[in-house]
């Protein structure tokens, strides 16, 4: 299959989740990422707010708060397909933007440079234990994580997990991907 193909084949699946097994799906999957000591160590996290059938960001973020740790959310410019993350300390600095995905204020948020940044959780689709993903087609984070030097984790339900991901040059796997049940650490 080809990545469209992975990518529509797998957002059905998780769509045929009821929403009592989504939340707790991805409340086991809240749990294992916060014991990850990338993310016990790391004072600024980059995390998506992202929507179902995306595993559910809202706990992770809350929790991260109660940790003392900065939160860092991406907003997104259309034109160019570049991300600015921004940190936030309430969702009040969010608003529904591109594809209804909640993105920071800018006038209510202070802006952040990758370097600033010792995590970032990246979202996708499809994923293999090489930390390979298939993301939602935007091309947003391929962009973004150019560059980047910072740890990278991925999390992820059981049925987005396939043994290898379709690959092309510019991209670029995660160190650590989160699921449900186990971490694995991708070699890179």
């Amino acid at each position: 299959m080809d990545k469209k193909q992975l990518r529509n084949t797998v957002l059905q699946q998780l769509n045929d989740m009821s929403y009592q097994q989504y939340r707790d799906r991805s409340y086991a999957i809240a749990q294992n990422l916060l014991q990850q000591p990338a993310i016990i160590d790391a004072t600024m996290i980059g995390i998506t707010l992202s929507n179902k059938p995306e595993v559910d960001t809202s706990f992770i973020i809350e929790q991260l708060w109660k940790m003392n740790k900065k939160v860092a959310v991406p907003k997104c410019a259309v034109p160019e397909h570049a991300m600015q993350f921004y940190e936030i300390d309430t969702f009040a600095q969010t608003e529904r933007a591109y594809k209804n995905i909640l993105e920071p204020i800018p006038e209510f948020c202070d802006p952040v440079e990758k370097q600033q940044i010792d995590v970032i959780v990246v979202p996708g689709v499809v994923f293999d234990d090489g930390g390979y993903r298939i993301g939602f087609g935007g091309g947003y984070y391929d962009r973004y994580l150019q560059g980047y030097n910072g740890m990278k984790i991925a999390l992820a339900f059981d049925e987005q997990l396939i043994n290898k991901v379709p690959r092309e040059s510019h991209d670029l796997p995660v160190h650590i991907l989160v699921g449900e049940h186990m971490s694995v650490i991708c070699e890179q």
